[in-house]
């Protein structure tokens, strides 16, 4: 994916349909009003694509978008327990594309820029009620070795970190 406007625009339309589809029934509407026009504004998202140390990737399925991928290493990371690590920050999926093996896809390449990075962990964070991607990574491999807050509008919620040695 390039910082061209309209590859912005893009990931700013998907990434807030795939956590709406994710997560809006579970929270209010103002909380997710909120976290949405706060963390997908589009200057923001510009930053992070164009910061060296964030590596965003685009899925299609049948040449339709279908899904983003949101890695981080060193200081671009969300959290500083893992410095050596790589991040997998977000990795989502439209529902309907779900089941279609997209989220395998981006696992496995999520696994492959640790290695050629030589990363010796990936670590994520996955909300305590997100059971569904707690399974999936769980499935990938990965271990819970703690937990950290995670702000939704103003809403306190629990994620759990997930870490996997390579």
């Amino acid at each position: 994916m390039s910082n061209s406007a309209e590859d912005i625009k893009a990931l700013q339309a998907i990434a807030k349909q795939t956590f709406t589809e994710t997560f809006g029934s579970q929270n209010t509407a103002e909380d997710l009003a909120k976290f949405l026009s706060e963390e997908y504004d589009f200057d923001k998202l510009k930053a992070e694509v164009e910061n060296p140390e964030s590596f965003y990737y685009f899925y299609y399925f049948e040449d339709e978008l279908a899904g983003y991928l949101k890695l981080n290493v060193d200081a671009a990371q969300t959290e500083s327990e893992y410095p050596e690590a790589l991040e997998i920050q977000r990795i989502y999926v439209l529902q309907k594309y779900q089941g279609k093996r997209i989220g395998l896809a981006m696992m496995q390449q999520a696994l492959a820029v640790a290695k050629k990075l030589k990363k010796p962990q990936v670590w994520l964070g996955v909300w305590e009620n997100n059971l569904k991607a707690q399974a999936f990574y769980q499935k990938s491999g990965f271990k819970k070795v703690g937990s950290h807050d995670f702000i939704l509008g103003d809403d306190k919620q629990t994620d759990y970190i997930l870490l996997k040695t390579l």
